[in-house]
């Protein structure tokens, strides 16, 4: 499968993660099944700022951009993040995004799924002040994290609803500060023709923003777009694995050749049967 159609098939899912999940309609794609544990070791290495091409292959006007402008938005929007989120600790002498979000006078609810069945989604901010935890993929989260082999990888530091409710935060805090926010006031120009013209906003930024606010908010070692492999795998570790060749293929590494190898055993035992 190339490139291209594995973003093609992934697309459905990854534009869910994090609460930004479109209606599924798609033919179920097939990849070779890799185990948890080398996936995330191999992600969790990758630097937030090297996480560029697969947040921007989400915003709707990618291809208009160069990786030149993808990595300075990156760098600038990780930073506004990073930034928010030492505000944030400051003004409520807390990291707890439990604590922060109650002080912040924000509704959390924690259901099992969404509303809508037809959607797979993490969490949500709906505006002024409401937020939603789906718990299903927090017990399905807990439940990989039983294993000592990943929760080491993930480290301790790693509590997966109040990772996503920092992640919602700063989308409330974003919207607060439309005005003055990076996420919000950088542009990109479509077109002009004398005095007129057309900017639009850049979606990606915001994501962005938000991931690097969640993981500065709760001290993380490693960038918390890993978590969008982490809990599609409780999911779908066939998904998973897709997932996990797109971001190391953007980030220019090598997957790992271990579910090939194991593909081939699989293969040649069948062949002897």
């Amino acid at each position: 499968m190339t490139k291209e159609e594995l973003k093609q098939y992934l697309k459905p899912i990854a534009d869910g993660l994090f609460g930004k999940q479109r209606r599924v309609t798609y033919e179920r794609p097939h990849f070779k099944i890799r185990e948890l544990a080398p996936m995330l070791q191999d992600l969790v290495q990758i630097q937030p700022e090297e996480w560029f091409r697969y947040a921007f292959s989400r915003e709707p006007i990618n291809g208009k951009f160069n990786d030149d402008q993808r990595k300075d938005w990156m760098r600038k929007a990780i930073a506004c993040g990073k930034e928010y989120a030492r505000k944030t600790a400051e003004e409520y002498g807390t990291r707890d995004s439990v604590k922060i979000a109650q002080k912040m006078g924000m509704n959390i609810t924690y259901p099992d799924f969404p509303d809508k069945t037809d959607r797979v989604m993490f969490a949500e901010y709906t505006e002024p002040n409401n937020i939603k935890i789906f718990m299903d993929a927090v017990r399905k989260a807990d439940r990989l994290m039983h294993d000592p082999e990943i929760a080491g990888i993930l480290t301790d530091r790693l509590n997966v609803p109040k990772t996503l409710l920092a992640h919602e935060l700063f989308h409330n805090i974003e919207e607060e500060n439309k005005d003055t926010i990076f996420t919000r006031t950088e542009k990109f120009r479509l077109w002009s023709v004398g005095k007129v013209h057309n900017d639009s906003s850049i979606i990606a930024l915001s994501e962005i923003a938000a991931m690097a606010y969640s993981q500065q908010l709760n001290e993380l070692p490693y960038s918390t777009y890993v978590l969008d492999m982490f809990l599609v795998y409780g999911y779908s570790p066939e998904e998973a694995s897709g997932l996990y060749e797109e971001m190391m293929e953007d980030a220019g590494r090598k997957p790992d050749s271990s579910a090939d190898e194991t593909e081939k055993k699989i293969e040649q035992e069948e062949e002897q049967t």
